[in-house]
């Protein structure tokens, strides 16, 4: 997904019930599309390699994700300092 749409996932990290990940984009992108795309995609390849057990869990719905998420834009921190913070949530 991040390849086929330009995205360079530079950092991720998950924590109980929430993910964390650094990206490079298109400035041209809205981050509202970016999320959209990411939260749709996910779930349908979710689904399709994990039917089985997920459906253990979510059997009324597929919905995977919440509606809302948090965004940031950083520009005057380092790379590593970036990754850094990302690798150590969690």
């Amino acid at each position: 997904m991040a390849n086929t749409r330009g995205y360079e996932i530079i950092a991720i990290e998950t924590d109980k019930d929430h993910i964390h990940f650094l990206l490079r984009y298109d400035t041209t992108d809205q981050v509202c599309d970016i999320v959209k795309i990411i939260k749709q995609e996910t779930t349908y390849h979710l689904w399709q390699k994990y039917s089985s057990v997920l459906s253990k869990q979510y059997w009324k719905e597929k919905i995977f994700w919440s509606d809302g998420y948090f965004a940031c834009s950083i520009r005057e921190v380092s790379s590593a300092t970036k990754q850094k913070y990302i690798e150590s949530q969690g």
